[in-house]
């Protein structure tokens, strides 16, 4: 007697096959890549295991895309999310190419709804309803890596929030997201930000407003009384630091002492000595 096959038990092992690059939620999801769609959908990706988590952990997941392979290394993520009620997706590994920003991909993405607001739609200086006390600004930032790693340092000392100026990039960009390695779900961050009012916007916040520049008159090492304050640092762009009028404008403009032969210090590692010390200082309060 033969024995035939029937297609229902042929899919019993895969209950459904994995999404392609040619599924329209896929398609929808990678055209994300471009800041025009993020704006118009209010929406992002998040890749990589640690974003995924906090996306999580702070309800803005909608959906998780993974691969075969994220599947069974990220089991528990996996079961967070369905738990979560989460949906989950099996994508293929060239689908997941059209989803990821990395040259390797880590096999999972979440597609996230929006959480950066736009300058004037939302109050972003406070923590709960506490008065903000260390707050970092971005000013024209043009490197995705170099806002991701701002927010990332903002988040790890204890800042209540991040605002970015116009003209910097999109801290919901797929790099930037991924060099916050998680920490942009952690804290309100603005973008658009005019610079006219920036100076205004932090006195009402109850902020004073420093500057990180090599010129600066007052020394880092030198300003515990002053530095211990509310304080808004900002943090110039990469190749022009911040403009004359604004440095001019701020209540303090402050220099970190360089001992060695190095012409200047990175906006990133700068950030983070500053906010160092402002955490240190008010800490100590």
């Amino acid at each position: 007697m033969t024995h035939h096959t029937s297609p229902e038990q042929g899919t019993q092992r895969r209950p459904a096959d994995p999404f392609t690059e040619r599924t329209p939620r896929v398609v929808s999801a990678s055209k994300l890549h471009r800041a025009a769609s993020r704006r118009k959908a209010g929406r992002f990706l998040a890749e990589g295991a640690n974003s995924v988590e906090a996306a999580l952990a702070t309800d803005r997941a909608l959906e998780v895309f993974c691969d075969e392979d994220a599947a069974d290394r990220f089991s528990a993520l996996i079961d967070s999310a369905r738990g979560r009620g989460v949906r989950v997706s099996m994508v293929t590994a060239r689908a997941m190419r059209s989803l990821a920003d990395t040259v390797t991909p880590s096999g999972i993405v979440a597609l996230c709804r929006t959480l950066v607001v736009e300058s004037g739609q939302e109050p972003a200086d406070t923590a709960g309803s506490q008065p903000a006390r260390l707050v970092a600004i971005g000013q024209a930032l043009a490197e995705p890596g170099n806002v991701g790693t701002l927010v990332r340092v903002s988040d790890a000392l204890g800042a209540d929030a991040v605002w970015l100026t116009e003209g910097s990039v999109d801290p919901e960009n797929p790099k930037a997201v991924r060099a916050s390695a998680g920490s942009l779900f952690h804290l309100p961050i603005v973008r658009g930000l005019a610079e006219s009012r920036l100076v205004a916007r932090a006195h009402a916040s109850g902020l004073q407003i420093a500057v990180a520049t090599a010129d600066g008159e007052v020394d880092i090492e030198h300003a515990d009384e002053i530095l211990s304050r509310p304080t808004a640092w900002i943090f110039g762009n990469e190749a022009h630091g911040v403009p004359a009028a604004l440095a001019a404008a701020a209540d303090l403009r402050v220099r970190i002492p360089i001992r060695g032969r190095a012409e200047s210090l990175n906006i990133v590692t700068a950030a983070s000595i500053c906010l160092h010390t402002s955490a240190r200082l008010q800490g100590a309060g």
